[in-house]
């Protein structure tokens, strides 16, 4: 049986990238079929030109730098410059190559990267997209942060005229001052949101040492109508992690969506119930939030549960922010987000920071 002895120039016909000798007089001296196959050229045609002739006219200034390089005995590696084929289309080829001094040579491999460098002007085009996208979405932040502190000013003057002294009934006195209470707590908010906006700037958002109980309980003086209407009983405890390192609008934000939350979603039929506690895990603190409302059927929400716009409930107030922002103020800083839902029973949403 006669054993085929596989040789160099068999490989050279089969290998998919491009070989070829070059001069240093600018021709190719020698060329495998996949330099034909790939720049759409007959061999002829190849031989008979100028190599610079089929790269592309802005890339011919670097190439000829490099050239210059080979000819002083410095390797070539991983250099890419861009071709043009036989019918008009761009190559991108990645060169290795190595000089042959005392023949005037230079051996070069070339691989086609056209789909890898697509690809990246792809996914660049698409981070530019995002960028613009995430500039208009600061703007839009700071212009409605920044309006809306003029009505929000002009309804605490009003509070300020009030005289509750002349106010007989004590249920409309408490009534008012509920609503006070709860429009400074607006004015605040949206002060730290133009604050936080000026902070993105910086390289990280500010941490500071925060108690848990405190920003809770902030959070529940701005939303006091609410809790008191829907009958909500919050049940907390802070015994085992009471405090944190952490961003204090990220963590007043993750609050209020939360709880916001589950008034929003609850079950009519039966008072709610909101239950949130911290505790330590490896070192990390974890803060666990639970409610007894309709619940989620996770199967059907995963990989949108946390998505811009999103809304799983046919309710009027739903605009799918609340948990898009909760995501994102966790994710930013490094930490976890695990949900755990049921319909009819509710969800805990476990957060390690």
């Amino acid at each position: 049986m006669t054993q085929h002895q596989f040789s160099f120039e068999d490989f050279l016909d089969l290998t998919p990238d491009l070989v070829c000798l070059a001069g240093y007089d600018g021709f190719f001296k020698k060329i495998n079929p996949a330099v034909s196959q790939v720049l759409g050229y007959s061999e002829k045609e190849l031989y008979s030109r100028p190599i610079d002739e089929f790269i592309h006219p802005e890339d011919r200034p670097v190439t000829q730098s490099q050239r210059d390089r080979l000819k002083e005995r410095k390797p070539l590696i991983n250099f890419e410059n861009r071709y043009v084929s036989k019918s008009g289309k761009t190559i991108w080829l990645s060169w290795t190559s190595w000089p042959i001094p005392d023949q005037e040579l230079v051996f070069a491999i070339a691989k086609n990267v056209t789909d890898r460098k697509n690809h990246e002007s792809t996914r660049e085009a698409l981070l530019s997209s995002l960028s613009e996208k995430n500039e208009e979405l600061k703007r839009l932040t700071y212009i409605t942060a920044h309006d809306l502190r003029s009505p929000v000013a002009s309804i605490l003057s009003v509070f300020e005229l009030l005289d509750l002294n002349k106010i007989d009934d004590q249920e409309t006195r408490e009534l008012i001052e509920l609503i006070s209470r709860s429009t400074r707590g607006l004015k605040d908010n949206l002060n730290k949101y133009l604050e936080l906006i000026a902070e993105k700037e910086k390289p990280k958002s500010e941490l500071e040492l925060l108690n848990f109980s405190e920003i809770l309980a902030q959070v529940l003086s701005t939303i006091q109508p609410l809790v008191s209407s829907t009958n909500m009983h919050i049940d907390f405890d802070f015994a085992q992690a009471p405090e944190l390192h952490y961003n204090r609008l990220y963590l007043g934000s993750i609050f209020l969506n939360l709880i916001s939350n589950a008034m929003k979603y609850r079950r009519v039929e039966v008072p709610l119930e909101v239950s949130i506690k911290t505790f330590k895990s490896e070192g990390r603190t974890v803060l666990t939030v639970s409610d007894n409302g309709q619940g989620m059927d996770l199967k059907k929400v995963r990989g949108k549960l946390f998505g811009m716009n999103q809304t799983f409930h046919q309710h009027a107030d739903s605009k799918g922010i609340g948990l898009y922002l909760v995501y994102n103020h966790i994710k930013s800083v490094g930490g976890d987000l695990a949900v755990e839902s049921e319909l009819g029973k509710g969800s805990t949403f476990t957060i390690t920071f």
